[in-house]
Parts: structure tokens; sequence; C-alpha cells
């Protein structure tokens, strides 16, 4: 597939006819918007609610794996309001209507997510690593003001990742469709093998390396003895499983396009699969961002403590105003009473005519 023009498969151009007849399309067009509107509405309110009640504890008790998870819960959001307009773009049968600012802004949001989430769990793991195997010696290095510096340099890492997509994204005009596309250009070879090579091993296979070596780490120490096993068990952890548990398949993908580009691979089956498997694993991976904040609400119990507090000082908050607004209601009421039977005894005085000749 290596022209002077490359289109990014992560807008699949999946509706094209196939060479082979036996394998059937997927109806991406009416599939796609579907899952993308589930996951937008539900990643969007969850992660909402978990920024609400990270925030809400930092202002109380700030602890350092709350200050990632609440850096990647922004990620997350900022991605997810982007969603609705890849959904509206695949119900148009690929047709991008809403400018080419829109398109390199959205295009470098859905990069910038991927980079930044493995960025931030990586993170997250190696305060794990800190905390269970080299808890005397990381405690002057564990600190809030080191962690913030830590999200600092992951976004602009993830930033400075994204800004190839940012920079070659661009709507343009296909003419097999009829349609005006927001894809990738890559101007020649090295680009497209460079961007997807920098996406599998920066964005997946590298995190992956040291994500490893931090829990194999954690484990000989916890099944040596000098720790609980309950230290395992926490919401980082599961937060690191369903990142990968959603995004391995799509990496999985998109090196078997880098094998097709190269004319490695071939055949009806490596077609269909790049073709109506890109966007379906994309899926899988943007779900990630609404599952994340669910994993951390569910599994850890300080957040569902917090949760419960933020609720009971929501409630607390709309009862007082109920209260207070009842009293006006009642100090008004009583006033308008009095002021009623005022009226009433004017109305038992004598007339007295006025001395004013007009």
């Amino acid at each position: 597939i290596c022209t002077s023009i490359e289109i990014s498969l992560n807008i699949s151009l999946a509706t094209s006819a196939l060479p082979c007849t036996d394998w059937l399309p997927i109806p991406i067009t009416t599939v796609i918007p579907a899952i993308y509107t589930v996951i937008c509405v539900l990643g969007t309110l969850a992660n909402a609610l978990a920024v609400c009640v990270l925030a809400y504890a930092s202002a109380s008790r700030t602890t350092i794996a709350n200050i990632f998870m609440l850096n990647l819960c922004v990620s997350d959001l900022l991605f997810l309001l982007s969603l609705p307009l890849w959904a509206i773009y695949y119900s148009k049968g690929y047709s991008w209507s809403f400018g080419w600012v829109a398109c390199k802004i959205c295009g470098a949001l859905l990069n910038f997510n991927l980079y930044a989430s493995i960025f931030f769990i990586t993170s997250m793991s190696i305060d794990r690593y800190l905390a269970i195997v080299r808890p005397l010696r990381s405690q002057s290095a564990r600190n809030p003001g080191r962690a913030r510096l830590a999200c600092i340099l992951v976004w602009f890492l993830a930033c400075a990742c994204s800004a190839p997509t940012l920079y070659l994204r661009d709507t343009y005009h296909l003419e097999e469709l009829g349609v005006e596309a927001c894809v990738i250009f890559y101007h020649s070879n090295a680009w497209y093998l460079t961007l997807v090579l920098m996406k599998i091993i920066m964005g997946f296979l590298l995190p992956l390396l040291i994500i490893s070596c931090c829990y194999c780490a954690i484990g000989r120490h916890l099944l040596d003895g000098r720790g609980p096993l309950t230290l395992c068990m926490s919401p980082s952890s599961a937060v690191v499983l369903a990142f990968f548990i959603c995004w391995f398949p799509f990496h999985c993908v998109s090196f078997l396009e880098l094998l097709k580009s190269g004319g490695w691979v071939d055949g009806c089956w490596v077609d269909w699969t790049v073709n109506n498997l890109t966007p379906l694993t994309l899926c899988l991976g943007f779900s990630n961002s609404a599952i994340n904040p669910v994993l951390y609400c569910f599994i850890g119990k300080h957040f569902r403590g917090r949760l419960g507090g933020l609720c009971k000082g929501l409630c607390a908050c709309l009862k007082a105003q109920g209260d207070d607004h009842s009293q006006k209601r009642g100090s008004f009421s009583t006033r308008l009473s009095s002021f009623s039977r005022k009226l009433s005894d004017l109305k038992d005085l004598p007339m007295v005519e006025s001395s004013d000749p007009a």
C-alpha cells in the first residue's frame, strides 16, 4: 500500500469493494456509530464523575495514585468529547463535514489519548513498584509534588508523540467514495513505517516491558513473604490489565497492516482483517476510556468512600438550600399576613376629608 500519499486505516475504507467475494464486509457505517455513541455517553458520565470525586479528594487528602488517575480521567474525557464527531463521520459514509481544523484536532486527540493513557498507566505501575518493593528508599521520592511533575512530563511526551499526526492529518477528497474524508497523509513510505512503529513500540511494547518488569518484581517481593498479597490487588492493577485487554487487539491488527504493506503477508483473510477489524479493535481500545473510572470506582474502597462522602455532602447542601428556601417562603407568608391584617384595620377607620383643594 505504499504510494506517495498514504491513507490511514484508522479511518478504514471498509465499505470499498473487496476482491474476495467470500469474505463479506462488516457494516461499519452502522455498527461503529452505535458503539461510539454508547462509549461516549457512558464514558463521559463515568469520567466526569471520577474527575469530580478525585478533585474533591485532592482537596482533603492527596495521594500519588489519585493524581495519576485524575490526569488519566481528564485525558479520557478530552478524547470522549470528540467521539460524537467520529460517530457522525462513520454514519455519513466517511464524509467529514466539520472542516480541516476539527479534523486535525480530533485526530490529534485520538492519538494523544492512546499515548497519554499508557504513559499514565506506566507511571502508576512504577509508583506501585516503589511503594511495595522499595517503600523506605522511595519515601522521599514519592510525594505529590513529584507526581505532578511526572504528569506534566507525560502530557508533554504525549503531545510530542501526537504532533506528527496533527501535521499529517487533513481532509482529502476520495474519488472512489465521492466524499471529503478526514485521513492521514503519509508523504512517503518512511513516514508510514516510522509512525506505525512508533505507535506500536512507544504506545504498547515499551510500556508493556516496563510494566511487566514492575509487576514481576512486585510478584517476587510478595511471594517471598515480604508483603501482603492484598497490596497487589489495587485499582491501579485493574486499570493496567484493562488497558492491555482493550488495546492489544488493535496493535496486533496494526502490526498485520505493517506486514501487509511490506509484502510479507497477503491474502483475502489479511485484507478482510485489516479493513474490518481495524475500526472494530479501535472501538475496543476506545472503550478503555469508559472502563477506567468504573474499575477505579468499584475496586477502590477509598474511592467509594469519597464518592459516598461527596454524595452526602451534595444531598446536605441541597437539603440546606431547600430549608433556607422554605424559611424564606415562611417569612414572606408571615409578612404578607401581617400586611393583610393592617389593611383590614385601615378599612375599619372613618373616612377623613383631605384639606388639599385639589
